[in-house]
């Protein structure tokens, strides 16, 4: 059990001075080490309140640099921390918050390659994720390991939080969700949205749970989800059962090391699918040449209410096989969405209609935006 310097005494000082948690709930956080995986809009008030709380050891992953749509939410960082790799940005946060927190990054995808090795010095994982492959194998690594796996999910004004420990007489995740849903039918935050405090009130919750696992007091949800609908502030707790015939935690496993977790939940490496493409510099010369083309944006609604390329068709995704009447087929169409991908499957659909001159806009209306139209809004 580590000893508290004079220093962490006062730090602490409310800490200790709760009956039921007392200098022996601090000695045990200080010897704790925590994983989260992700410094998103989950991580930051993980990380941030765990290393606010005394934790001895704090170990972070996520390869990502902090760009502007994350201030909304993601409080580790600021302005000043535009461009730079998030990691290096937590941990000077983070360190400023309390430097007696030994923190470790990990800046690199968390993948079936190296979660092992990651996750093998730490005594807790806390899934701070907002994509399946990583939830699923986060889960897995944390079975095989016999750690609590405290997770947390964040959509538009829902959140859920659980412990999931077959270890300690919980199911794990996938007795829950024992299949991923059909790529495109979940969306992400950034394709659905999320209210910015949400994060804040599940990831606070996370860190909590962790809290409670390592210094046992009161009730982890063990075998238990917590949904969280944030415009009625209802709070729901449904109770989980393990599933003896689950593949990873059941009687008898039949996945006992890491998978291809892509290929798991439907994400194959020719998706999004080879067809036609041009650049949004040859967009630019089209439309400025008096080419007579139609532009067809696959967005939804609300991403064309923040930013449109002049003269675009809306049809989302989703309408298009129901929509393809209200197409040219005597000109040229050109097909843009946020990035890349989305257009890409519609290029594919309409050329299985019958369609063929149809053109996939590399990189969307990102790509227009950071290179022909710099005051364009990102998001």
């Amino acid at each position: 059990m580590s000893d508290l310097t004079p220093d962490e005494l006062s730090r602490y000082a409310r800490h200790l001075a709760i009956p039921e948690f007392g200098i022996e709930g601090q000695r045990k956080l200080k010897a704790a080490r925590v994983l989260c995986i992700g410094a998103g809009g989950l991580g930051s008030p993980i990380s941030m309140y765990l290393a606010a709380a005394g934790i001895g050891g704090l170990g972070l992953v996520d390869p990502d640099v902090v760009e502007i749509t994350n201030l909304q939410r993601q409080i580790l960082f600021g302005q000043k921390d535009l461009g730079r790799k998030k990691l290096e940005a937590a941990r000077d946060r983070l360190a400023d918050i309390n430097p007696h927190v030994d923190i470790q990054i990990y800046p690199e995808l968390f993948t079936a390659a190296n979660a092992m090795g990651i996750a093998a010095d730490y005594d807790i994982i806390i899934d701070g994720t907002d994509n399946f492959p990583t939830r699923y194998l986060s889960n897995d690594i944390a079975v095989w390991l016999r750690k609590p796996n405290v997770y947390g999910s964040i959509l538009r004004f829902d959140g859920q939080v659980g412990v999931f420990a077959p270890h300690l007489g919980a199911p794990c995740y996938r007795c829950m969700c024992p299949q991923p849903p059909p790529p495109g039918m979940v969306p992400s935050c950034a394709e659905g949205g999320v209210l910015g405090v949400l994060p804040g009130l599940i990831g606070t919750m996370q860190a909590l749970e962790a809290i409670k696992l390592i210094t046992g007091i009161g009730q982890p949800l063990l075998g238990k989800l917590m949904h969280v609908d944030t415009l009625s502030m209802r709070f729901r707790t449904l109770t989980l059962r393990r599933d003896p015939a689950c593949p990873v935690c059941g009687d008898e496993p039949s996945i006992t090391e890491p998978i291809d977790y892509q290929g798991f939940c439907g994400i194959t490496a020719d998706a999004p699918p080879a067809v036609p493409t041009m650049t949004v510099h040859e967009l630019k010369q089209l439309r400025e040449s008096g080419d007579n083309h139609f532009l067809l944006d696959v967005r939804e609604p609300h991403e064309q209410s923040i930013s449109r390329i002049e003269g675009a068709v809306l049809i989302p995704l989703g309408e298009l096989g129901q929509r393809t009447a209200e197409l040219p087929r005597d000109k040229r169409i050109l097909v843009h969405c946020k990035s890349g991908g989305r257009s890409a499957r519609a290029v594919s659909l309409l050329r299985e209609e019958g369609f063929e001159d149809v053109w996939n806009i590399s990189g969307g209306i990102i790509a227009w935006a950071r290179e022909i139209d710099p005051k364009m809004a990102e998001y």
